[in-house]
């Protein structure tokens, strides 16, 4: 089989739809088990290999169970570079933001490993200064995800809520942002993942993750994509403040992040 990292998937205008009113979509069949077999086995030796997390499972803190965190992995070059790079996934992400092109914010890979605990409610953009609602990060497991292994879970329709927006990845934010999800009636999307499915899901929006319970661990790689002409905007905590000097590193507040860590990735006719 010949893999085509660029091939296009096609978006539907009810999907786009879906993806407005929701906050998140899931889509079947971006890719298939050759194209993830391909990229995935070398996504998981990296993330193995350059992981320096060694304190034990039991006595880490609740962000720190989650999951093995590693990040920019494109810049390893070779599959990972070109996974990352690849035209398929980033024009599934204009499309669905509704943008004319899509440049990297950065990419991470998510190592949930066996008894891996939970991935505490948050929205992803608390971290990013960035100056528009505009970005989406694509959730590509690199396996199937059965229920028993922890598949990312959102609350349909959450981003539009304030509340939570100042809280990171905490077990205050899986109390808080739960209890206001609840209160409010925003219904949580909480399923497994076939293979080959990918989500998409608006920086906004509120989302969390369950524990590994399985035997084997949860590999998934996400690529977080920002409109082609974001702007930097003055962090508003050090979270931000960190993100700006790791991600971002010579951008200028007020303009566009065009850093060669920010290439563009994705552009409408190009």
């Amino acid at each position: 089989m010949t893999i085509d990292i660029d091939r296009p998937y096609p978006v539907t205008p009810g999907q786009v739809a879906a993806f407005r009113r929701d906050g998140f979509i899931r889509l079947k069949h971006v890719f298939n088990a050759e194209e993830l077999r391909h990229y995935g086995e070398e996504i998981t030796r990296l993330t193995i290999a350059l992981n320096t997390q060694t304190v034990p499972l039991e006595e880490r803190s609740t962000y720190d169970k989650a999951f093995l965190q590693i990040m920019n992995l494109w810049e390893q070059g070779g599959l990972a570079r070109e996974f990352v790079f690849g035209k398929r996934l980033a024009g599934i992400a204009a499309a669905l933001l509704e943008i004319d092109g899509v440049r990297l914010y950065h990419d991470q890979s998510l190592y949930k490993e066996p008894a891996g605990g939970i991935t505490p409610a948050h929205a992803d953009q608390y971290y990013w200064p960035v100056s528009s609602d505009r970005t989406v990060t694509a959730w590509v497991p690199l396996q199937a995800v059965p229920q028993d292994m922890g598949p990312l879970a959102f609350f349909a329709g959450s981003q539009t809520v304030e509340f939570g927006r100042d809280l990171g990845i905490s077990d205050e934010s899986e109390r808080a942002i739960t209890e206001d999800m609840q209160r409010q009636g925003f219904p949580i999307v909480d399923a497994p993942f076939d293979l080959g499915e990918v989500s998409f899901h608006l920086g906004w929006t509120f989302h969390r993750a369950g524990a590994n319970r399985s035997v084997r661990p949860r590999s998934v790689m996400t690529v977080i994509y920002m409109d082609r002409d974001m702007r930097l905007k003055a962090p508003t905590n050090e979270m931000q403040q960190a993100d700006w000097e790791r991600w971002c590193p010579g951008a200028e507040v007020g303009a566009i992040i065009d850093t060669p860590k920010n290439p563009v990735l994705y552009e409408r006719g190009a």
